[in-house]
């Protein structure tokens, strides 16, 4: 079974859920293609490193999600539908697989191709809205649209740019396959919590 990246639920809220995801490592890799092709141009470059395609030879587990966001470089109102800023010929995204837990940033494989990098990522607080169905670009920017609307009602700040996380391969039939738009927020006084999973 895929390992899937660990949290903390710290609240529920009748649209979304707040969690906390712990420092973690990831492979990643940046595109320059529309949303709905970004993951499928850089599948390739990031299941090589984990089949092997690295310093060690070694294969690293696949873990769940894969999560793509937009390329740092790009301006987005917070509140707009991220995918809408410029022409989607244009678009860059970075395309991220998760390491497994006992994996980090050190002690990865060093990958051979230059393409794909090696980040440490710091813990975070965020809101996740699941959804379920074709992880489109026409998906996430509704979906996203309703989480930052929710975030305002609950007097939440959003943090830099959502994620778009997909759980499933591209043969799981669409209607079956899991997906997350996850922003970061600020953390806020009151927030409890018990450890979870993505499930």
């Amino acid at each position: 079974m895929t390992e899937q990246q660990p949290f903390e639920v710290l609240q529920r809220f009748p649209d979304f859920e707040v969690r906390r995801y712990p420092a973690h490592a990831v492979a990643e890799v940046t595109v320059k293609a529309p949303f709905d092709n970004a993951g499928n141009a850089a599948f390739r470059l990031l299941f090589g490193y984990i089949s092997g395609n690295n310093n060690a030879r070694e294969s690293v587990s696949m873990t769940a999600p894969v999560l793509q966001t937009p390329a740092p470089s790009r301006k987005l109102a917070m509140t707009a539908p991220v995918v809408q800023s410029g022409a989607l010929g244009d678009s860059e995204f970075v395309v991220s697989f998760v390491l497994p837990s006992n994996v980090t940033a050190g002690t990865a494989p060093v990958p051979t191709n230059p393409k794909v990098k090696i980040r440490s990522v710091p813990g975070s607080v965020a809101a996740v809205l699941g959804f379920s169905g074709r992880g489109s670009e026409s998906a996430f920017e509704k979906r996203n649209h309703d989480l930052q609307e929710a975030l305002a009602q609950a007097g939440l700040q959003p943090i830099g740019a959502p994620r778009f996380a997909r759980f499933d391969p591209p043969f799981k039939p669409w209607f079956l396959r899991k997906n997350e738009v996850v922003q970061d927020i600020e953390e806020s006084e009151g927030l409890t919590g018990r450890k979870g999973e993505a499930s």
